[in-house]
């Protein structure tokens, strides 16, 4: 399977060689990675070249990277029943830019596209109707963002007494507000390779 992997992988980027950035197999994985401007050509490709026919998306999601220029990647699954094969194709996009809708090439994508501007705010040029999916319509900021407060700013309950749905703020002191970006295990009794923070606090306890 991985040679025929690669085998794909060098036709793709050598028939659309300007939207292909680069391409890997992995774990019996194909992954190609494309630019923003040209996602929506390779896609295109992808399904309609006879030697793909990636008919199927499978999923569309977004991956935060709070500390990088482009701060989101845009994943998507494909399959081709033809080929019995995946691909995963990534792109990146600013927090301040968006990226071109795929709901015209996979009419799934619509909904895909919709939790991704839910969850993180990724937003997509062209979409039929690109509003919240899973939380309110009044809710505010994206919960899969890394910064995203862990409990939230405000919860959502019936109630009896007015007869409708109300939001009241969520009461809780500031530091189980606050996610620690430099010690995601901070109370744990074993300290985990990598977490200097971690690591330090367990040197100022043994002095």
């Amino acid at each position: 399977m991985s040679d025929a992997l690669r085998e794909l992988g060098e036709h793709v980027a050598g028939q659309i060689e300007a939207a292909v950035s680069s391409w890997t197999v992995e774990r019996g994985e194909l992954t190609i990675q494309a630019p923003r401007e040209r996602v929506i050509d390779l896609l295109t490709f992808l399904r309609d070249d006879p030697a793909c026919g990636f008919s199927t998306l499978i999923d569309l999601c977004g991956v935060d990277r709070p500390g990088r220029a482009q701060r989101f990647d845009v994943v998507y699954h494909l399959l081709s029943l033809k080929q019995n094969a995946r691909v995963r194709v990534k792109t990146v996009v600013a927090e301040d830019a968006s990226i071109a809708s795929a709901s015209s090439l996979f009419p799934v994508a619509d909904w895909f596209e919709r939790e991704a501007f839910d969850m993180f705010g990724i937003m997509f040029d062209g979409h039929p109707d690109l509003r919240r999916l899973l939380t309110d319509y009044g809710f505010h900021g994206h919960p899969l963002r890394k910064d995203f407060p862990l409990s939230g700013h405000v919860e959502v309950r019936y109630d009896e007494e007015r007869k409708r749905v109300v939001y009241e703020p969520v009461k809780l002191v500031q530091e189980f507000r606050d996610f620690d970006f430099l010690s995601p295990w901070e109370g744990a009794k074993y300290i985990i390779p990598g977490d200097e923070k971690a690591d330090d606090e367990a040197k100022e306890g043994d002095a």
